[in-house]
């Protein structure tokens, strides 16, 4: 994080002259007419333009082009690999814009777009960069009158539909292995947070990404977002964003093309504490940390705290104690450790858990605009608060007396995107790990990893993964050609 100060943050804010018209066959096109409005504050950042079919049209039709006829998928790998390390480049000189965009249009503290989100963005630009020249085709042992190979051929358009709480990470996650496999893009935003995803777009027209290889349309997910799933020329689309929209997807897909859709969509994961934890207090701030980063407008929130009836009270006044220190303010202030929510809408979506919870008889506190960290006990396993997504900082805490019990709560979801367990006998640590059902188990952690492993989930949080060398899967097809000698 550079050494600037809140004063500076704000005056660069006020500042800036963000893009604001879509990013289609390599120049902006299109007038602002829709604000972007700032949690922080309620100010209007910029207009930006909004499009529907029409914009959409135009920009598959500049990746249809891009791919059927352009340099992007002829380029040798190592041609691409270099245009997406110029590109990650390009973020990392641009990083403290990016970053300050980020904060200002979803509400993410700028010490934690700059230090994580940015970090992220660059970093996985630079991962799927090197892997673009090292996948390797296949010749399998045929007999010794004919030839069998195996290609991975890119999948022609993809469109990328990603969601306001981490715009550039999840952007990065599709855009960057799509285009490291030879496929041109077509990106969607989140309505909330566009302006990061247009410097993007600028700063791939600048490492000298070809027109239509990435093209950025802004708009509604009814409008533009429908517009992409049933395209005809749309060949695959990924989407980030919740279980209810990812439906519509698949139900686009099955009227028009049957494009592939992969879906990385909503959670309710289990953090599960039992007594024999390696560091008790480390298990309780980890999970505070968990539930409050980012203002719980996170997939992988650790929202159901499963505790140890004879830990849990020192647990739960471990937790109460750092939601109740955490400070909660502007996000531009280096020292805010949580912003506000994204919208107003969506800060009332969350106030009625709260409410439905108080209802339901578990205690706990929300309010105001910047949300206040909130807890629950006395959860029963079946409130709404234990079994919805909320997507803020509201933990839901659940006790059990026995392992068995633990995992049972831990599965009774209709989710399964993440989990964890903390324990201190490894025996537990691989039977607790292999019974939940998760696309990610951490034991004695949460949030950790790196590029080199996938993420998804099972059941309504989806299927496919991005990061690792599997998200190339969704991005290429595999061709068989058989020579007669």
């Amino acid at each position: 994080m550079p050494d600037v100060p809140y004063e500076e943050w704000r005056a660069r804010a006020a500042g800036l002259a963000p893009h604001t018209g879509h990013h289609i066959d390599g120049k902006s096109t299109g007038s602002g007419s829709v604000p972007v409005v700032a949690p922080r504050d309620g100010a209007t950042i910029a207009h930006v333009a909004s499009g529907g079919a029409a914009e959409v049209d135009a920009a598959v039709a500049a990746a249809r082009r891009a791919f059927d006829t352009g340099p992007w998928p002829r380029l040798a790998p190592a041609e691409r690999k270099a245009a997406l390390l110029r590109w990650a480049g390009l973020v990392e000189r641009d990083r403290a814009t990016l970053a300050l965009l980020v904060s200002l249009e979803m509400g993410k503290p700028v010490s934690e777009a700059y230090g994580i989100e940015l970090r992220a963005v660059a970093g996985c630009l630079r991962w799927y960069a090197e892997i673009a020249d090292k996948r390797l085709d296949e010749a399998p042992r045929t007999a010794s009158s004919s030839l069998a190979l195996v290609s991975c051929e890119p999948a022609g358009v993809v469109a990328a539909v990603v969601p306001w709480n981490f715009p550039l990470t999840m952007a990065a996650w599709k855009v960057a292995p799509a285009l490291a496999a030879g496929c041109t893009v077509v990106l969607k935003p989140a309505e909330e947070s566009p302006l990061s995803a247009l410097h993007l777009a600028a700063l791939a027209a600048e490492a000298g990404l070809p027109p239509g290889a990435f093209n950025v349309v802004n708009g509604p997910g009814e409008t533009a977002g429908r517009a992409l799933g049933e395209h005809p020329s749309v060949d695959v689309l990924a989407f980030t964003g919740s279980t209810e929209v990812g439906r519509h997807f698949l139900r686009y897909a099955a009227a028009s093309n049957l494009k592939r859709v992969w879906l990385e969509l909503g959670g309710k994961s289990p953090n599960i504490i039992l007594p024999d934890a390696p560091d008790l207090d480390a298990a309780a701030d980890t999970a505070a940390w968990g539930i409050f980063f980012n203002a719980g407008e996170m997939c992988t929130a650790p929202s159901r705290l499963l505790v140890h009836r004879s830990v849990a009270s020192r647990v739960l006044d471990r937790v109460v104690a750092r939601a109740e220190s955490l400070r909660v303010g502007d996000p531009l202030d280096p020292a805010t450790e949580m912003g506000p929510l994204v919208s107003p809408a969506h800060h009332a979506r969350v106030v009625s858990h709260v409410e439905a919870a108080r209802a339901d008889g578990a205690g706990g506190r929300a309010d105001g605009r910047f949300m206040a960290p909130t807890v629950f006990d006395r959860v029963d396993p079946g409130m709404r608060i234990a079994r919805e997504e909320v997507f803020g900082p509201v933990l839901a805490v659940l006790e059990f007396d026995d392992v068995d019990e633990a995992v049972g709560l831990a599965n009774d979801t209709d989710y399964g995107l993440a989990a964890a367990v903390w324990t201190s006998d490894l025996s537990t640590a691989h039977r607790v790990s292999r019974a939940l059902r998760a696309g990610t188990v951490w034991v004695n952690c949460y949030e950790e990893g790196d590029m080199s492993v996938p993420f998804g989930g099972v059941k309504l949080s989806g299927h496919g993964r991005d990061k690792s060398l599997h998200a190339m899967d969704k991005y290429t097809d595999l061709k068989t050609t058989w020579i007669e000698l």
